[in-house]
Formats: C-alpha cells, sequence, structure tokens
C-alpha cells in the first residue's frame, strides 16, 4: 500500500498537511493518534483508516459529533483519492495532488473532462491557447514574501484569511443544496480544483503563522 496523504483544508490545523502516512491510521483529538486535531468537536479517537485487499476503508469509532465523506454522514466508507473528510469543525482533503490528478484521469473514461484542465490547476499548459490568462507558471504558487513586519504579516494573513473563509462559504453550500447526485466530467475536476486551492490557501495562512 502506498502511503496516504491527509491535507487539512480547514479547521483550527488547516494547512496541516500529513504525508507518508502508513495504515491503520487513526485520527482524533488524544495522544496516540496518528493524525492528533486541535478540535474540540472532535472525539478522543475520532476515525480510523484501513486496509482491506487494495482499498482503503474509513470507519467512524462511534464518535460523538459523527463523520462526513463528502458530505454524506458515514459510518463506513471505501475512500478513493480527492474525497473530502469532515470531522468536528476540520475538513481533511484525502490524497496528494499527484494522486488526485491520477484519480481524475482514471475516471474520466469517456474524455469528457476538457483537455485544457488535464491537471489540476492547469499544470499542463496549452501552447495553442494564446489568451492573456495563459501563463506557463499560473499554477506554481508562489511563495511568501520574506523580510515583511509583524504588520505587514498580519494584514496579509488577515486578507488570506478572508479569501478563505469565502472560499469555504461556497464549498459548504453546494453541500448543503446539492441533489446528492455525483459531479462528473469537468465538474469534477473543477471541484477538486476549487478544494485544492482552498488547501493551498490553509498552507500559506499556516505558514504565516508559524514562527519558524
Amino acid at each position: 500500500m502506498v502511503p496516504l496523504t491527509l491535507r487539512v483544508i480547514d479547521g483550527c490545523d488547516r494547512g496541516q498537511v500529513y504525508e507518508d502516512l502508513t495504515v491503520p491510521v487513526t485520527i482524533g483529538r488524544e495522544e496516540g493518534n496518528m493524525v492528533q486535531l486541535n478540535d474540540e468537536r472532535i472525539s478522543r479517537f475520532h476515525v480510523k483508516i484501513q486496509q482491506e485487499d487494495d482499498e482503503l476503508i474509513i470507519t467512524d469509532l462511534e464518535s460523538t459529533n459523527g463523520t462526513r465523506v463528502n458530505g454524506q454522514d458515514i459510518r463506513l466508507r471505501i475512500l478513493r483519492h480527492g474525497d473530502m473528510i469532515g470531522i468536528g469543525r476540520s475538513l481533511l482533503l484525502y490524497g496528494s495532488r499527484d494522486e488526485i490528478d491520477l484519480e481524475l484521469d482514471r475516471l474520466d473514461v469517456d474524455g469528457t473532462l476538457m483537455a485544457d484542465s488535464k491537471n489540476l490547476l492547469g499544470v499542463e499548459f496549452d501552447w495553442e491557447d494564446t489568451s492573456p490568462d495563459a501563463s506557463i507558471h499560473s499554477a506554481i504558487p508562489p511563495k511568501l514574501p520574506s523580510g515583511l513586519s509583524p504588520g505587514q504579516l498580519a494584514r496579509l494573513a488577515e486578507l488570506l484569511d478572508y479569501l478563505h473563509l469565502r472560499m469555504r462559504g461556497l464549498i459548504h453550500s453546494v453541500l448543503k443544496t446539492g441533489d446528492g447526485q455525483p459531479l462528473g466530467g469537468d465538474s469534477l475536476r473543477q471541484w477538486q480544483n476549487l478544494l485544492d486551492l482552498e488547501g493551498r490557501l490553509a498552507e500559506y495562512i499556516r505558514k504565516i503563522g508559524d514562527p519558524t
């Protein structure tokens, strides 16, 4: 089994990335979990991810506030790259960017995904596109500026936090008002783009607040 990746895109630990985790993995509030989150609405040992044959299974460990996958309450579910796990006030995205891209390619059996959005956030550059926004570096996240004063860092964090909150509201509105039908075609890829972008913003915010 390839080590799994979990990215916290919302919650107290937003921006935290857990890479190279080996199953079984437990997620909860207490020490002893492979993924320990600072969220009072998460149970001491909230969920477990384990392997069965070639599949990953997520199991709710009789938590107080329950577990959601892609907005749906679950007790037991097969996990696939790109799934969004909701526990307490936290949201975790399962899979690295490469793994999610491969999953989207696997689902694209009928070629309905747009060719110019082959990879997350357009990593594959379209040389035939001469539009003003066709920048070859548009998918490469810029580094945070260095040498900023505490006040400047605080203002930058406030700006990113505002964008993150607006994006979170959009994502939650889709989950609450959706008809329960799975996304398909290019809509699925754009949905994963949105989740990935929220994850990038969360990582920026965490880096700003990291004293190291």
